[in-house]
């Protein structure tokens, strides 16, 4: 109650920012997401001080702010989290329709599923879960997830995976052909199997360096997100995005305010700035992945225009992952400790 009523709170100071810009704006968000070319136009042109913090999951997030210490103004929370993180509290409502750029959304990514209204978010980056593989390291076929949950002897501990239960979970609820979000315990008996039966093979459990540790050859095959495999084929070319023929995870990752932010006004004043093509072209251009914005795609650098990490075959099956029950998460936490332990 008392994380809702901050909330409630901050909605109202929000609705009285005044126009002015000044001070600090504290930034939460995954490693290697924010373009310092974003950062630096920012402060540029508003005379705001951005500080940067690094996570490497939605549940290091959650539990951040679960802890009511965080400090920060702006989060990114993806598509399957934003309604957790709404229901308990956690995040303000900012009635995006109503700040200045929202125009400039592609309409296809307003008022989603996980976020009716607007209410509470706006569109940061989306793409796809896959894997990518060293195509100079390994030559063998490539057009299944088999190869990254069931891999070959050759590749015993050259596979990395991300370090989130979730996304782990959902892509290999993807390989074995289930819906997402699984409260059947024998079908997670048998998620929790095939990871326990991987983890053999996996160097390494860490959403963090994967654009590195992929193209200095430290891994063979990992688990990667489009746009960080792009930025490992930029370093090595030999770095090849898998569209497995069972299927990606489809994501988008939003840009929220916490319930408890410091600088409201400065976190409006960003939400606005990112919405604007030209701005947020450079955190695209940094990361590689696709925006909501339209007419951003015109500030695109050329290595965008046609690089197969952006541009999926058309009859891929992408499936984007729901918020999940509490009972699916209580079943994901209990598969996931078994697999840490």
């Amino acid at each position: 109650m008392k994380r809702l009523a901050a909330a409630l709170l901050l909605s109202a100071l929000w609705a009285a920012s005044p126009a002015k810009a000044e001070g600090d704006l504290f930034i939460y968000n995954w490693t290697d997401y924010t373009a310092p070319e974003l950062v630096a136009k920012f402060e540029k042109d508003t005379g705001i001080k951005v500080t940067v913090d690094t996570y490497d999951s939605n549940e290091t997030l959650l539990a951040k702010l679960k802890s009511g210490s965080a400090g920060y103004d702006i989060v990114i929370v993806s598509s399957d989290f934003v309604e957790i993180f709404a229901k308990e509290g956690l995040i303000a409502k900012i009635d995006a329709p109503k700040i200045d750029g929202y125009a400039n959304l592609d309409p296809r990514w307003t008022k989603p599923v996980w976020d009716r209204e607007n209410a509470y978010t706006i569109p940061w980056n989306w793409g796809t879960t896959s894997y990518s593989v060293n195509t100079d390291a390994y030559k063998g076929p490539a057009d299944s997830l088999k190869l990254l949950f069931e891999p070959p002897e050759e590749l015993k501990g050259k596979v990395g995976m991300f370090s989130s239960p979730s996304e782990v979970i959902s892509l290999a609820e993807r390989y074995l052909d289930m819906e997402p979000c699984q409260t059947d315990t024998a079908n997670m008996k048998k998620v929790q199997d095939l990871l326990l039966a991987q983890a053999p093979f996996v160097k390494v459990y860490n959403s963090d360096g994967i654009i590195e540790r992929q193209a200095t050859g430290e891994t063979v095959v990992h688990q990667q997100w489009n746009g960080a495999a792009m930025r490992s084929r930029e370093l090595n070319p030999a770095i090849k995005y898998v569209y497995p023929k069972e299927g990606v995870v489809g994501w988008m990752d939003n840009v929220a305010v916490p319930a408890t932010a410091k600088n409201p006004e400065n976190a409006k004043k960003f939400l606005s700035f990112i919405m604007q093509p030209e701005n947020m072209a450079l955190q695209s251009n940094f990361t590689k992945y696709s925006n909501a914005v339209m007419g951003s795609e015109k500030f695109f650098e050329k290595s965008m225009q046609g690089a197969p990490e952006l541009n999926p075959p058309a009859d891929l099956k992408v499936v984007f992952t729901p918020a999940c029950s509490e009972a699916a998460t209580k079943l994901m936490d209990r598969v996931w400790t078994r697999l840490k332990t």
